[in-house]
């Protein structure tokens, strides 16, 4: 079953509430996702350490409900 973008948004935004968040569809069957993330909980941190930060978010569905998700972070200007 596809993930929709409103899910995996909520769990992005459940981790890092401050969180502004962009889905893009990339296949147009709900399950390859491009999510760009913008968070002040990435100050700081290296582009590896706010990937890993929004992976944990979304837990063990990348894989299972959510073949792929692209990622792109940023700190807020």
């Amino acid at each position: 079953m596809a993930m929709p973008a409103a899910e995996i948004e909520a769990l992005i935004r459940a981790a890092l509430p401050d969180a502004e968040v962009e889905m893009i569809d990339l296949a147009g069957d709900n399950d390859h996702w491009h999510a760009r993330v913008t968070s002040a909980a990435f100050a700081g941190k290296s582009r590896v350490a706010q990937h890993k930060m929004v992976y944990a978010a979304i837990g063990e569905r990348v894989g299972g409900e959510l073949h792929a998700l692209q990622v792109t972070t940023a700190v807020p200007k």
